[in-house]
């Protein structure tokens, strides 16, 4: 890792990343795309050492309390948060001026942190978001080797349902010829309804592959699924959006077991359920 001094925290939407770069290894990683313009090394991750003073420089400027989000570029809680505590400090800030959280991570360092998430929830409001993409836990140390289970990522989520907390599921992506079946998909909504998830966010039944990311996908391809690589290209060819074959079947299980458990699916409502900011209960003298 490599530390810089940044000279801002928060883009527009009041969205945050603390870290550039992973080590999750996940082999289907869209921020590894050329696009992105990363000037180093994925692995080498990027730290904005002066997060925390520049969060807290941020909230004070702002007119009004709103949802601060992060993880939706590089996960809060990669391997350097251990030490580094940054995203801890940012919680405490947010919790100190009365901001809410919205929070998207594979990781289950976030159990560290929950007490604040607790703190946030109860005077405001605090989302924790978990991706999962397959219930076949042999499958998820190959598409993601260096993150907690599948199973560990659904006791993170049972534990904040015991707090209280929020949670949102992203049952994204699905990789076609790998984890594009009807049990996975029914696996997985059914590990979101026992743990009592909001919604589930997922992008269609498929992925996106881009000039950088398609390269080290392709490469965990011929390594751990030999002969898939060369579906994929006489399939898909460079195609940015890979849809599933079984897409539209699947799409219609999805729908189906969130209908049966009563769990959002509509990715406009999630956002603006995530994004809302809760207005301050009235007081009565009744």
């Amino acid at each position: 890792m490599h530390f810089v001094q940044a000279k801002s925290i928060l883009s527009a939407n009041n969205g945050m990343n603390i870290y550039r770069g992973c080590l999750h290894g996940c082999i289907y990683c869209d921020a590894r795309s050329d696009c992105y313009q990363m000037k180093h090394a994925f692995e080498d991750i990027e730290v904005k050492i002066n997060a925390p003073q520049l969060l807290e420089t941020a909230l004070k400027s702002k007119r009004r309390l709103c949802m601060i989000g992060t993880g939706a570029m590089s996960d809060p809680y990669c391997a350097p948060e251990c030490e580094l505590k940054l995203m801890r400090r940012c919680l405490e800030l947010i919790a100190e001026y009365g901001f809410g959280a919205a929070v998207l991570t594979k990781s289950d360092l976030i159990m560290r942190d929950i007490d604040l998430l607790e703190e946030i929830n109860t005077s405001a409001k605090a989302v924790v978001q978990m991706t999962l993409t397959t219930a076949d836990e042999s499958l998820c140390q190959i598409v993601e080797p260096n993150v907690c289970s599948t199973a560990r990522r659904a006791e993170v989520l049972m534990e904040m349902k015991k707090r209280k907390i929020p949670t949102v599921m992203w049952l994204t992506p699905i990789l076609p010829f790998i984890n594009d079946t009807e049990s996975n998909i029914r696996e997985l909504v059914q590990i979101g309804a026992e743990a009592g998830v909001w919604g589930i966010i997922t992008f269609g039944i498929g992925m996106t592959l881009r000039s950088g990311d398609r390269e080290y996908f392709y490469a965990a391809l011929d390594k751990h699924f030999p002969g898939i690589k060369q579906r994929y290209i006489r399939t898909f060819g460079e195609r940015y959006e890979i849809p599933s074959p079984n897409g539209e079947k699947l799409w219609a299980v999805f729908i189906n077991e969130c209908e049966r458990y009563g769990i959002e699916f509509r990715q406009e409502r999630i956002f603006q359920y995530m994004s809302e900011f809760p207005e301050p209960q009235q007081l009565t003298l009744f």
